[in-house]
């Protein structure tokens, strides 16, 4: 069923928010990590948002670390096959592009995180989104994400030398901004603790799944939890209520101004879900004017 709802896109740069009059409304603190299938199944909200509110959203990635080496996901009983399976379930009822085929081994998500960490630390906001996303698609699409090559290849994606990227990731800074995104992800607000099924169990008790939001307002600083995967009302629900007085853009025009505006390949789910359209409607659309990269059972569009 179509989202009957305009969208909203991140404040990053002057040339991302359509000029510098705009004023930042809302903080969203987003924590997630480039190996948490949820997460990268929530993209389409997370774009949605961004259109919607182009300019009036300033956000943090925080990384939570799933796991901090393949031998421990060995220990807790996850295998290739348990992960195929998974991976099999979340594309069928969310419908990103995942490559479900069976990977040598169960990865682990710390040195992806840690890049994230770098760039953010070292770089802007849209530097670490694009290597972000270049990590989770690379994951989605059957690389290791804690093999070096993997990290290496996204770090040209997002436009950085990957030995500048390894210099910084080896430095005491980064490592200890690292330690500071997990001890967060740890210490969920009390009132995400409500929503215990929306968190997960660690040694010391419990921490938020990913995607978790913690959205403030900023003028009058208000912050409400958001843990765990959730529909796009429910994001679309406490923003109107935050701040009411926000005008909302209008659903793209078509497709080719969506990508023109992504300046990034996205997903059919993706487009359907920020142009407020069917998937086969945005799949029609979108071999009129794109050209695919087949990832699983569909893929990521360019403008031709």
């Amino acid at each position: 069923m179509s989202l009957q709802l305009p969208f909203l896109r991140v404040a990053n740069d002057s040339t991302e928010t359509g000029g510098d009059d705009l004023e930042i409304c809302v903080r969203i603190e987003e924590f997630t990590d480039p190996a948490c299938p949820w997460a990268y199944s929530a993209e389409p909200f997370r774009l949605a948002l961004n259109w919607l509110y182009e300019g009036r959203i300033e956000w943090t990635v925080r990384m939570v670390v799933l796991s901090d080496t393949s031998e421990e996901n060995a220990e807790k009983g996850f295998t290739p096959e348990k992960l195929s399976e998974s991976y099999r379930k979340i594309a069928r009822e969310h419908g990103m592009p995942i490559d479900t085929g069976l990977r040598p081994r169960v990865h682990a998500s710390r040195p992806a995180c840690l890049a994230v960490v770098a760039i953010r630390t070292h770089r802007d906001e849209v530097a670490t989104r694009a290597l972000l996303r270049s990590l989770r698609i690379r994951c989605f699409d059957g690389e290791l994400l804690d093999a070096p090559e993997t990290v290496d290849g996204a770090a040209r994606d997002a436009g950085i030398e990957p030995a500048e990227l390894r210099g910084w990731m080896d430095s005491d800074d980064v490592g200890g901004a690292l330690e500071a995104d997990m001890a967060a992800a740890r210490r969920p607000m009390p009132a995400a603790r409500i929503l215990d099924h929306k968190l997960a169990n660690w040694s010391g008790g419990r921490r938020y799944t990913c995607p978790s939001y913690e959205i403030s307002r900023i003028k009058r600083e208000v912050t409400i939890s958001v843990p765990g995967f959730q529909p796009f009302a429910a994001y679309d629900t406490i923003l109107a209520n935050l701040v009411p007085g926000l005008e909302r853009r209008e659903p793209p025009s078509s497709v080719e101004e969506l990508l023109l505006w992504a300046r990034t390949p996205l997903a059919t789910k993706e487009v359907a879900v920020v142009c407020d359209i069917e998937v086969d409607e945005a799949r029609q659309e979108l071999g009129h004017v794109a050209t695919e990269r087949h990832l699983g059972a569909d893929g990521f569009w360019s403008l031709a």
